[in-house]
């Protein structure tokens, strides 16, 4: 059996080899068929990071994902492993498209690094779980409730619409504070059958 500190560093090891392999997964965003949702610009903004940024939080599974600004109020949480020969991260199966997923084997919610949880715009089927993504806006919450009874609280603090192909290494797993949250979902137009660029929500631990 691993020690707490030596899974923690595995973890943490295994993010860089992440970096490149998140985009990839999320394309199963959108299709061709069905009725996709819009097609999304979001304005890339940011804000100051927290100053008041909380202290991390002891290793809990999260068991939902609630962003009150634009109606997100899931009720649970899959967990969503990097394929080892594609190494890409999975995404929910579009039957569960109002399910978000994260990134088991990194951080959790709240834990010290970066937790990234994935969750869909649209699929095959239509509108999904982040569809009203545009709407979020810099400042607003993030809850994350977690199995140990306690609820991660990040604020926004940046909001990215990249090309999947043109996203920097970083991105997704550098930590700027001690907690934070990374939430990606597709957006721009469809092409090929796939969205072309991921939506990157960045967030702070807050008390």
């Amino acid at each position: 059996m691993s020690t707490p500190v030596a899974s923690r560093r595995a973890r943490y090891a295994a993010a860089s080899a992440l970096v490149l392999a998140v985009g990839g997964g999320l394309a199963a965003c959108g299709t061709a068929s069905g009725s996709p949702a819009p097609d999304l610009t979001v304005r890339s903004t940011a804000t100051a990071q927290a100053a008041n940024a909380a202290q991390p939080l002891e290793r809990s599974v999260p068991t939902g994902l609630r962003i009150p600004a634009i109606g997100v109020d899931a009720k649970s949480m899959l967990d969503l492993a990097v394929d080892p020969k594609t190494r890409e991260l999975g995404v929910p199966p579009v039957d569960r498209a109002n399910e978000p997923g994260w990134w088991a084997d990194g951080p959790a919610p709240g834990e010290k690094g970066v937790a990234i949880v994935v969750a869909h715009y649209d699929t095959a089927n239509g509108p999904a779980l982040m569809k009203d993504v545009g709407r979020l806006k810099v400042g607003d919450m993030v809850e994350v409730p977690r199995e140990d009874g306690s609820t991660a609280r990040f604020k926004v603090y940046e909001i990215k619409q990249l090309n999947k192909g043109k996203v920097p290494d970083e991105t997704y797993t550098e930590a700027k504070k001690p907690a934070e949250l990374r939430i990606l979902t597709c957006g721009g137009q469809i092409k090929d059958g796939h969205r072309t660029d991921n939506v990157i929500v960045s967030a702070d631990l807050v008390p």
